[in-house]
């Protein structure tokens, strides 16, 4: 099942003409990402924090479908696709209105905040990561 949540397109996320600025979809998006991180059991501040693990993104590959509008909400459906020893592989579908806007592949990799090398996924979370995981 697809972690799920809603944003709104704000008129700071646009360009003049009302149309979403794509570079302010990423910034909706890493919030995205640490709500699925928390709703997980992962809070990104206690990730940080204590833990000091941080999970940067590697790749992204986005395809547009249709333009946002402001004043638009944005459902986002956020699929785990595969868990590595230290990668995440996601897949995001973004739509407003039923109609998909965008969608996106996305890597992210566990590293420790200290070395900023890779780390394998902690135990804990790695279950949280699995029971995600779209088969």
């Amino acid at each position: 099942m697809p972690f799920r949540t809603s944003r709104p397109l704000r008129f700071g996320d646009c360009d003049p003409s009302g149309i979403a600025y794509f570079p302010s979809y990423l910034n909706i998006l890493v919030g995205v990402l640490e709500e699925f991180f928390g709703d997980a059991g992962a809070p990104w501040k206690d990730l940080i924090a204590e833990r000091r693990i941080g999970t940067p993104t590697v790749r992204l590959d986005l395809t547009f479908a249709h333009p946002g509008f402001h004043g638009d909400t944005l459902d986002f459906e956020l699929f785990v696709r595969r868990i590595g020893r230290s990668s995440l592989d996601l897949e995001h579908k973004v739509s407003a209105a039923g109609t998909l806007l965008w969608s996106a592949r996305h890597s992210v990799v566990a590293t420790s905040l200290d070395t900023h090398k890779s780390l394998a996924w902690p135990d804990d979370l790695r279950a949280a990561l699995e029971s995600r995981l779209e088969t």
